[in-house]
């Protein structure tokens, strides 16, 4: 399950695990102007882990769940969409 939510200067997507236990905790993909935040609380010290990536970083991953294991670069013009 997963919310959408338009603030001001971003888009906030919550993802929520369901399913059998153990459960994850929820993550939060906030999408800026300039690129995207993951954040996800740790509850073994009870402070949220954050993770940034440009919009560059998030077409790479993208792209790699879709691809066989190797090593692999975008082409310069890929990389502007």
């Amino acid at each position: 399950m997963f919310s959408i939510e338009h603030e001001f200067d971003a888009t906030v997507i919550t993802l929520i695990d369901e399913g059998a236990a153990p459960l994850e905790e929820d993550v939060t993909v906030t999408a800026f102007e300039d690129g995207v935040v993951l954040e996800q609380l740790d509850p073994r010290n009870e402070e949220v882990q954050r993770i940034v990536l440009s919009f560059t970083m998030l077409h790479d991953l993208a792209a790699a769940l879709n691809l066989p294991e190797g090593l692999y670069q975008r082409n310069a013009a890929a990389k502007g969409q």
